[in-house]
């Protein structure tokens, strides 16, 4: 009996050698017919042309083992098949948010091998890219972390949807594993118990009828056999094959039955070969090389031997054009290789300009927050940049998190510095911020108004404080100034109508006023006048708007001054004393300030003007010709009482206001 073919058998059509024992040859050569003279000469070449088949196996054989891995693998779970549905996506240049979406899509399948590999490089490509973002919080947290004691935490809902999802994968593909796993080893019993019913075919002594309703029946329930694990796989079908061609070889004895069924295959691979042939031309690589595979395992599984006279030429054809879409294959791979590779220098440049950026040293957080939005998008740029070859995948990787670390750190430091700055700034916001507390309940506005406004641009010029106490004590201080304010404005609204009457009064007795008429009597209307000024002081302030009666009061005033026989600096000086009450009762207090200002730089002015004349007068008296005063020198003494009257008019006009304020 013919012996088993070992697990070294070649694995296609034309290329399997059939071992036959000394015995088995003595009773095969008693059971057969003679051959033809044909027949032997074919016989007798047969080492040489295995020879030229095991040179072209070996040309081929990288070509080959593509096919056949896919298939075993493929063998083992059927639902691998339709992974090649699913387009792999370069999941490096997906952001976080992408990622969940994606790996969400894909778990909706029931085919969960069919997305192993996908969601594998997505869970690769989340991680990298969460891991990273959780080195730069924890930078982050120990840069502004105050409690020493205080434990880093950090709480993602796309991490915990990521994990949610992904663990929905996991416990459907640990399902399918376990039903799997059962199957494939009934499965593999089943085939296994076909091929030994194969052996036993070969039996001179049964009707050969019999024998090929009984092959046929085999070959069926071979085909419905299911899937096998992939370990087994090239070793199962290699038997299965052997025993096949064995028993195609065994039907000399019904040579018709026989020729029929290698015609029938013989056509039937050739149909193959011209299909492959097609794809050979197929512009899409990926997909012809799938269908080559497929028809491989029709070629293989599915379709008997053809004779032996046809077995070289049809596979030798077979392997060819196999090997010649694997090429094609490969440089489509190599393509990508050079896309890898121009992603690669992409990554190692973003990568070196992060590097300099953590070595720009800059000294503000505005300018900070410049480098802070360039390292962001160069980042965004190297995730986006696609796959890089995968033996520096880990490298590139690694480079690129060390310049953002090391980015992150020369920002850190600075900001470790400005910290004790942060903390002073607290201080003093705090202390504003009690002070507005301790002010806002007050009600006398008229001298904590200007306080709290003060307080306010105080708070303005402070610089920036730490990031956690920041919202805090704005709302604090926020809060104590509106209550102020708010308090200030419901007791401006009660004043209103106090204004208003006297804004009334006021506009009556402007009409008083004009018909006024002086006796003549110089302190009787020297004394008349101020009766007039005090009357309309007692009417108190009017609306802002109508602050224009006062002027049209002070000119009825300056028409009485004028028919009064005072001095020019009587007049002048109770002009001043009414308009100093007027700005007094208004409180404003940055328009006193503002007089006060314009006094002072007046008799400094007119003091200037004083020395140089008489620096002129000092001239004159010392040159030798001057026996008496000249008209010129008369004329510089007189501007220089003149300036002196002045001054005095100055300096009473800024003692009577620094007065005021002493009151």
């Amino acid at each position: 009996m013919l012996e088993e073919k070992n697990d070294n058998l070649h694995e296609a059509d034309g290329k399997l050698e059939i071992e036959i024992s000394d015995s088995t040859q003595d009773n095969a050569i008693e059971t057969t017919a003679p051959e033809t003279a044909a027949e032997i000469s074919a016989s007798v070449s047969e080492t040489e042309a295995e020879n030229t088949v095991a040179t072209t196996e070996t040309n081929h054989q990288t070509a080959l083992d593509a096919i056949t891995n896919s298939n075993a693998e493929e063998s083992e779970d059927e639902t691998l098949k339709e992974r090649h549905e699913i387009p792999m996506q370069d999941y490096d240049t997906f952001s976080l948010d992408a990622l969940v979406d994606e790996l969400k899509k894909l778990i909706s399948t029931d085919k969960v091998m069919s997305v192993k590999d996908h969601i594998e490089e997505i869970k690769k490509s989340f991680l990298l890219q969460y891991n990273h973002l959780i080195e730069e919080k924890k930078e982050e947290f120990n840069t502004s972390k105050q409690d020493p004691n205080e434990e880093f935490e950090y709480h993602s809902p796309l991490k915990s949807k990521f994990d949610e999802y992904y663990n929905v994968f996991r416990e459907k593909r640990n399902a399918h594993f376990k039903h799997l796993q059962t199957n494939l080893k009934s499965n593999l019993e089943n085939r296994l118990a076909i091929v030994e019913e194969l052996k036993e075919l070969i039996n001179p002594q049964e009707n050969i009828k019999d024998t090929l309703k009984h092959f046929n029946d085999l070959r069926e329930r071979w085909k419905n056999a299911g899937a096998i694990p992939k370990d087994k796989y090239n070793h199962v079908w290699n038997n299965y094959h052997f025993h096949v061609e064995n028993f195609y070889d065994y039907l000399h004895l019904d040579r018709e039955a026989r020729d029929l069924d290698f015609k029938y295959n013989l056509e039937q691979k050739q149909k193959i070969i011209a299909r492959v042939e097609e794809l050979a031309n197929e512009t899409d690589i990926s997909k012809a090389f799938r269908e080559l595979q497929d028809l491989h395992r029709i070629w293989k599984e599915d379709i008997g031997p053809v004779s032996k006279e046809h077995r070289d030429t049809i596979w030798n054809k077979f392997s060819e054009l196999t090997k010649k879409i694997h090429d094609k294959r490969e440089v489509l791979f190599e393509s990508q290789r050079a896309n890898e590779q121009n992603n690669l220098e992409v990554k190692k440049e973003i990568i070196a300009k992060i590097e300099v950026l953590g070595t720009e040293k800059v000294n503000s957080h505005s300018q900070w927050l410049v480098q802070i939005q360039k390292v962001e998008a160069l980042r965004n740029e190297f995730f986006a940049a696609g796959k890089v070859p995968s033996d520096v995948n880990e490298e590139t990787w690694a480079a690129f998190k060390t310049a953002v670390r090391n980015f992150n750190s020369f920002k850190n430091s600075f900001y470790k510095d400005i910290k004790k700055d942060q903390n002073d700034n607290l201080n003093k916001k705090m202390a504003l911020v009690a002070k507005a507390k301790e002010l806002q309940e007050s009600t006398d506005f008229g001298a904590t108004t200007p306080i709290m406004k003060q307080i306010q641009e105080e708070w303005k010029q402070i610089g920036h404080v730490p990031k956690k106490y920041s919202d805090k004590i704005w709302k604090e201080f926020k809060d104590a100034c509106n209550h102020y304010f708010d308090k200030l404005k419901e007791h401006k609204s009660e004043e209103n109508v106090d204004e208003v009457a006297a804004f009334d009064n006021k506009k009556a007795y402007l009409d008083i006023l004009r018909a006024y008429q002086l006796t003549g009597d110089h302190k009787t209307d020297l004394d008349a006048i101020k009766a007039h000024i005090e009357i309309w002081k007692g009417y108190g302030k009017v609306p802002f708007a109508r602050r224009h009666i006062e002027g049209k009061f002070n000119k009825i005033l300056d028409a009485l001054f004028e028919k009064l026989s005072l001095s020019k600096k009587e007049t002048e000086m109770m002009r001043f004393s009414n308009r100093i009450d007027s700005l007094s009762d208004s409180n404003d207090t940055r328009k006193l300030d503002n007089e006060k200002i314009f006094l002072m730089r007046k008799i400094e002015e007119v003091q200037n003007e004083i020395f140089q004349l008489e620096n002129n007068i000092q001239f004159f008296a010392n040159t030798k010709n001057a026996k008496k005063e000249n008209s010129i020198v008369l004329e510089v003494r007189k501007n220089i009482a003149i300036h002196k009257e002045s001054l005095e008019l100055w300096k009473d006009k800024l003692k009577q206001l620094r007065n005021l304020g002493q009151e």
